[in-house]
């Protein structure tokens, strides 16, 4: 029986990630680099060391890490001015806190841009455990935040149930031994997902309950 539900955030509660590989892109056709989508979800969902490698094939000598970070976060913000909620997002938190089931994140980004974003969509206080990278050596796709997020609710992985936008994140879930739900964004929803329990285009596809009742069949 399922009792919480948990969350990704990048790209799952916002979509983070294409005003990043937006950003990413832009910033690497000022070097006369192509970064094709390909490569950029290679890291989505686990950390930037990937991406920063294929900088580095591209560039060689000449690569200047810190300097195309800085250019790609100032577009970032641009595009990010104004976050909003992917569809159904704050749906299913209502819908999961009147049944009574416990809700967490398990992210792989750190903990301050985790809840500067939830503050900003007021969605902050439907969260009663919340694991980051700061919490954990080795980040999705290996499963450590999940084991640390349903040991912190005190339930076991077959109680718990992932949201999931990319493949590193799909990964982790199942390497806990959660069930998945994937809800992939616009950069991700050509990804080669396998083995999810669920995968819907966006929050508003089913209602939570309907999902509950479908995984637990």
């Amino acid at each position: 029986m399922i009792k919480a539900i948990i969350f990704d955030f990048d790209g799952l509660i916002v979509d983070t990630e294409t005003a990043w590989f937006e950003a990413y892109k832009e910033t690497m056709s000022l070097y006369k680099v192509d970064l094709p989508l390909e490569r950029f979800v290679e890291c989505v969902g686990s950390d930037n060391t990937v991406l920063y490698e294929f900088f580095k094939q591209q560039l060689g000598e000449s690569c200047d890490i810190a300097e195309i970070e800085a250019k790609a976060k100032s577009l970032y913000k641009i595009k990010m001015k104004t976050p909003q909620a992917r569809e159904g997002v704050k749906d299913y938190l209502e819908e999961a806190k009147k049944w009574g089931y416990k809700i967490a994140i398990a992210s792989s980004s750190t903990k301050e841009w985790v809840t500067h974003y939830l503050n900003e969509l007021g969605l902050l206080h439907y969260f009663e455990v919340m694991i980051t990278q700061d919490d954990v050596d080795k980040v999705k796709p290996a499963p450590d935040l999940y084991l640390k997020a349903v040991d912190a609710l005190n339930i076991s992985p077959n109680e718990a149930l992932a949201f999931e936008d990319s493949l590193n994140g799909l990964q982790a879930a199942l390497a806990a031994g959660l069930k998945c739900v994937i809800v992939p964004n616009p950069v991700t929803e050509s990804l080669p997902f396998e083995n999810y329990d669920l995968r819907l285009t966006s929050m508003t596809e089913k209602r939570f309950i309907d999902v509950i009742k479908q995984i637990e069949q």
